[in-house]
């Protein structure tokens, strides 16, 4: 069964849960540079919307009772590897060494026009 977990003020653009939880594994959807205050994307600097996207994930993680620490998967969708060094500048301020597994890959396009999108996966100690 699945146990699932929303942030509260993170928006979603569709049928879907924030997270979800099996067999003590939680498993985030991705999340775009939305600013949960506004419900608008966040455009411009590729390193803001990095933020961005960690500041709803991180969210997420709290809701569900985890850090950053319990991540052990991580998923960046790019538009434009071009954005790959600077988006990579943001995400190793946002997790302690040893470093969680990542794959990074670019794609034609995302959702609602953003330009990255970060989805993780964590594990429960």
């Amino acid at each position: 069964m699945r146990k699932a977990y929303d942030a509260k003020g993170a928006v979603t653009s569709g049928p879907y849960s924030h997270a979800v939880e099996a067999g003590g594994t939680v498993y985030l959807s991705g999340q775009t540079p939305i600013n949960p205050a506004t419900g608008e994307m966040i455009k411009g600097d590729i390193g803001e919307q990095t933020r961005q996207c960690f500041r709803n994930l991180f969210a997420v993680l709290d809701a569900a009772e985890l850090n950053p620490d319990h991540v052990v998967k991580v998923n960046v969708y790019l538009t434009d590897m071009k954005n790959f060094s600077a988006m990579n500048e943001v995400y190793e301020t946002q997790f302690a060494k040893p470093f969680p597994a990542r794959t990074t890959v670019a794609v034609l396009e995302l959702p609602l026009g953003a330009e990255v999108e970060i989805e993780m996966i964590a594990k429960r100690p």
